[in-house]
């Protein structure tokens, strides 16, 4: 399975904030730092700022932080955000479930079964471990 490259960034932008601790951190200077352009930060910045994990303070003194201890925040949850698409086949693409090949395809439920022991894994982990 691979993570989206916005996955991948907005673990590398949780990152980055724990290890600055309470300092509000730009968006140009995330950029800057984890080489992200900033369009695409952006994005995943206001999607994390919808929920506990990031603080965004608007104004020239503004700027970004975690909006809670790193271990606080499960990898599973932000995995979960960040992926819109969790699928490991086409089977899971549809909004019924239903294989559009097989009705009777068996293999549906096994791979539904990797992919919620995948996402299980990552949720016994949180962000403090990856500091």
């Amino acid at each position: 399975m691979n993570l989206s490259k916005f996955s991948d960034y907005a673990f590398r932008i949780l990152i980055y904030l724990a290890k600055n601790g309470d300092k509000l951190c730009t968006v140009e200077e995330l950029a800057s730092n984890l080489e992200i352009s900033e369009h695409h930060l952006k994005k995943i910045v206001h999607k994390l700022a919808k929920t506990e994990y990031i603080i965004s303070i608007k104004g020239r003194n503004g700027g970004l932080k975690l909006g809670m201890e790193p271990n606080k925040i499960n990898l599973g949850k932000i995995l979960i955000i960040t992926e819109e698409k969790l699928n490991t086949s086409v089977c899971f693409s549809s909004a019924r479930h239903e294989c559009a090949h097989d009705s009777t395809c068996k293999f549906k439920h096994i791979l539904g079964d990797a992919l919620n022991s995948f996402i299980n894994e990552i949720s016994k982990h949180t962000l403090e471990e990856l500091l």
